[in-house]
């Protein structure tokens, strides 16, 4: 029995351990690189169009050229990696794109070459974390809004030093703020808050990642007759002010914050929100 793992490389299949790339490899070099992370329970993979609908989105406004019928041939090598590599449970697929070999900053090639890599998953669909995170403002380095702001680049050296910092003062996550001292999202999650029952998050216009989760979010509270503000300048003393904070991505689904600095809340709205998430989402 096969017991490897591999990754696919426009294509072609190489054991995960394989050095698939050269020096020269741009991703490396520069960060010339957008990817997407993705949720896949079994073969089935969760909002597919969507994650391509912004990772080409994403390849258009770094002029990157799009390889034809590049759709069918991602979903076609993502469900063949999964039965590959018996991913049949809850699956972390990670897509990256990257532009190929040449030139300095200047690309003298804006053809691309993509990877996809998976991981197992503790669970196969979304579970809300018992214990609230605890959370706080990462200070040190902003994020600037802008055209590529909303997309998953691979220079992700502020989401590492924003570890490094939630690390040394043992939180759970940070929040990351814009050039102008607004909170817009965390290390790896879009930004929610619940003040008075309404529900808001940080406008893509601030520099918020155009997130997947957070599209489907706002579709399930609407869907609840909730009341849903998707262009918010949020501040610090919002976070102070909010009945709940929660935090989400494709991965986890939907994170609850127990604490922000002196601050605790409740996650009502986060457990309703992922029980209908769930329901949506997964076939049972």
């Amino acid at each position: 029995m096969d017991t490897k793992k591999y990754v696919n490389l426009n294509g072609v299949l190489f054991p995960k351990n394989s050095a698939v790339f050269g020096a020269e490899n741009r991703a490396f070099r520069y960060g010339d690189s957008l990817f997407e992370t993705i949720h896949s329970n079994g073969t089935e993979i969760q909002f597919f169009d969507q994650h391509l609908d912004r990772l080409i989105k994403g390849m258009k406004t770094i002029g990157m050229i799009i390889p034809e019928r590049f759709r069918n041939k991602l979903k076609v090598n993502i469900t063949y990696l999964i039965n590959k590599n018996k991913a049949f449970a809850g699956t972390r697929i990670r897509l990256s794109v990257f532009r190929n070999d040449g030139g300095l900053y200047t690309p003298s090639d804006n053809n691309i070459s993509y990877l996809i890599e998976t991981s197992g998953l503790e669970n196969d669909r979304y579970v809300l974390n018992k214990k609230g995170l605890k959370i706080d403002i990462y200070p040190e380095c902003k994020k600037s809004s802008g055209i590529i702001s909303q997309f998953k680049t691979g220079n992700s050296l502020l989401f590492i030093m924003a570890g490094n910092y939630k690390n040394k003062r043992l939180l759970d996550d940070c929040l990351i703020l814009n050039e102008r001292g607004n909170p817009i999202e965390s290390i790896s999650s879009n930004l929610f808050i619940v003040k008075n029952g309404v529900l808001m998050t940080p406008s893509i216009a601030s520099g918020a990642v155009s997130g997947i989760m957070r599209e489907q979010i706002i579709e399930t509270a609407l869907n609840l007759n909730l009341t849903v503000y998707d262009d918010c300048i949020i501040t610090a003393n919002d976070l102070l002010e909010a009945d709940e904070i929660f935090l989400s991505n494709t991965i986890n689904g939907i994170r609850w914050v127990v604490a922000y600095k002196e601050r605790r809340y409740f996650n009502t709205t986060a457990k309703l929100l992922l029980e209908e998430l769930n329901q949506s989402t997964f076939k049972f």
